[in-house]
């Protein structure tokens, strides 16, 4: 029977509801406890949760909420975790042992005056989800507290979690890891069929997690279900022989660039790899010649950097093709409620 409707975040388009069952989300506490519960079991009497992301977003509704009930863990619920000095004030009330939240929400408070002097000696697992996590921030994430940033993978159709990096890895890898216990990852194409490894196509999921459909959207469930059970992500992949999958970025933010596909999350992460970066989206802008070119909008953490320097570091880092057309620096990027960039709206801005 369902649970409840959970409403996809609409950052790619139209929120829809979808249809998890009771054995959905059972079957993913589950799933999410075998696989993480090196991190919550023999490391401590007692587990403190800082929940950053709203409750009714699925990550925080099934991990951080539900899993945790389960646990008998506390969460400490951060009401506004805009306000990032008010953040780290709250944090160093706490002996926190996990933490959740966006990449966004972790640069955020890396670049907060007084993060770094907060207590970080009882965190044991620091997980990331809901976008692609960058390097850059993963890496100076672990400088600071001391802890790997996890990796996870999953959508409000999959209860969420449908792979994710073991806790137990020494450092990032960039990857989403392996598919949780009961969970089939496949990376296929647009018809269906299974690619070699190394080739870049839809990833596709199968498990318990994976909803009923999209509440009254017949023809819209009809596009996401593949016969077998499998479920069309959306989201561009490869996997490599130890069967560990990468994410390029969503289907629909791919930019084509004279033929060539050109993935935002990539130049994103070289972008916020220069120290004068703070956040970065990229996005396509319909061309005559090439059919798209890129735009780059920039978030700058030194007020004296200068697109023509920028654009140095962006060309001895990337493919020409991939190499940002023009360069836009903002004092803010527009968000979700959850902290995912809304590329859709800058998408919207530039075609005007």
């Amino acid at each position: 029977d369902a649970a409840f409707l959970q409403y996809t975040g609409g950052t790619t388009g139209v929120s829809k509801g979808a249809e998890l069952s009771h054995r959905n989300v059972s079957a993913n506490l589950e799933q999410c406890y075998q696989w993480l519960g090196v991190s919550f079991e023999k490391k401590s009497d007692r587990h403190v949760m800082v929940t950053a992301l709203p409750l009714y977003h699925i990550f925080a509704l099934t991990v951080n909420l539900i899993q945790f009930i389960r646990m008998g863990g506390q969460n400490v619920l951060i009401t506004d975790p805009r306000d990032f000095p008010a953040f780290v004030a709250e944090l160093k009330k706490h002996k926190f042992s996990i933490i959740t939240g966006v990449n966004t929400l972790f640069n955020a408070l890396l670049n907060t005056p007084g993060f770094s002097e907060v207590d970080f000696s009882h965190l044991k697992w620091s997980g990331g989800g809901g976008m692609a996590v960058q390097g850059p921030v993963a890496n100076h994430w672990k400088e600071v507290t001391g802890c790997v940033l996890t990796q996870g993978y999953g959508l409000t159709e999959t209860s969420p979690v449908a792979s994710s990096t073991s806790p137990l890895e020494p450092e990032f890898t960039g990857s989403i890891g392996l598919p949780l216990p009961n969970t089939d990852l496949a990376i296929m194409d647009d018809a269906g069929n299974e690619l070699p490894l190394g080739e870049v196509g839809e990833i596709c999921i199968r498990g318990p997690q994976v909803m009923e459909g999209y509440w009254q959207r017949p023809e819209e469930t009809a596009k996401v279900m593949l016969p077998g059970g499998w479920f069309r992500s959306g989201d561009m992949g490869r996997m490599n022989e130890r069967g560990e999958s990468y994410i390029e970025d969503r289907k629909k933010d791919m930019i084509l660039v004279s033929g060539f596909n050109v993935y935002p999350n990539e130049i994103e992460e070289v972008t916020v790899a220069h120290p004068g970066i703070l956040e970065a989206a990229a996005v396509g802008r319909p061309n005559e010649k090439s059919g798209e070119v890129v735009v780059l909008y920039a978030v700058r953490n030194d007020p004296n950097l200068t697109k023509e320097e920028l654009l140095v570091h962006l060309k001895e880092n990337l493919t020409g093709y991939k190499v940002p057309r023009e360069i836009i620096f903002r004092e803010e990027l527009p968000k979700t409620n959850v902290g995912k960039i809304l590329r859709r709206e800058l998408r919207d801005e530039v075609k005007d």
